[in-house]
C-alpha cells in the first residue's frame, strides 16, 4: 500500500478543504457574510460549488472559524505583505566614533557629525575615548567629553548606555530616537 504525499505531510499542510480535522465549523462567505455554524463536509461543499476552497482562519475560537476564499490568491497576498515588510525593515548596525579625551574642537565637530549620520541613518553609535599610557589618569575628562557629545545629539539620540570604562578606553552607546518622540517636538 503506498502512502499519498499528501497524507504524509498532513502537519506541515494548510488547515483547508479536507484538511480541516473539526467536526463541525463556523462557515464565513466571501463578501464575509456568516452562513452559521455547519459540519466540516458541507462547508467544503458549499466551497467547491462556488470554485472556491475552505481555509481555516481560527482554530482557537469554538467552534473553529473556517473562510471561503481562493486559497491560492490569498497564499500570495501574505507573502507579499510579508516580502513588503521584509523591505522596509532596517537592521540597526552598530557604528564606532573613536577619539581621544584632548581632542580639537574641529576634530569633534567632525566626530559629532559623523554621529548625527549615523543616528538619521537609524544605526547605533558607539563613541569610544581611547587612552595612551599614563592619560588612563583622566578618565574624569573622558567622561566629560562624552556626556558633552550626548548632549549635543540630544535632539536625535538617546543614552542607551551611559559612559563607562572598559580596558583602556571609555565607552557609551547611544541609539536613535523614537519616531514618536520627533513629532511630539
Amino acid at each position: 500500500m503506498t502512502v499519498s504525499p499528501k497524507k504524509s505531510n498532513k502537519r506541515n499542510l494548510p488547515q483547508i478543504n479536507q484538511n480541516i480535522s473539526y467536526p463541525k465549523v463556523r462557515v464565513i462567505d466571501t463578501d464575509g457574510e456568516q452562513l452559521g455554524v455547519m459540519s466540516t463536509r458541507d462547508a467544503v461543499a458549499i466551497a467547491s460549488e462556488k470554485e472556491l476552497d475552505l481555509v481555516l482562519v481560527s482554530d482557537k475560537a469554538d467552534p473553529p472559524v473556517c473562510r471561503v476564499m481562493d486559497y491560492g490568491k490569498y497564499k500570495f497576498e501574505q507573502e507579499k505583505r510579508a516580502r513588503e515588510a521584509k523591505k522596509k525593515q532596517h537592521a540597526a548596525e552598530v557604528k564606532e566614533v573613536k577619539m581621544r579625551y584632548q581632542i580639537e574642537e574641529h576634530d569633534y565637530k567632525v566626530r559629532l557629525n559623523q554621529a548625527q549620520r549615523f543616528l538619521k541613518d537609524g544605526d547605533k553609535v558607539k563613541a569610544t575615548v581611547m587612552f595612551r599610557g599614563r592619560e588612563i589618569q583622566h578618565t574624569n575628562l573622558a567622561k566629560e567629553l562624552l556626556e558633552r557629545l550626548a548632549g549635543d545629539l540630544e535632539e536625535v539620540a538617546e543614552i542607551q548606555q551611559r559612559p563607562k570604562r572598559e580596558g583602556r578606553s571609555m565607552m557609551m552607546m547611544l541609539s536613535p530616537k523614537k519616531a514618536e518622540s520627533k513629532s511630539k517636538n
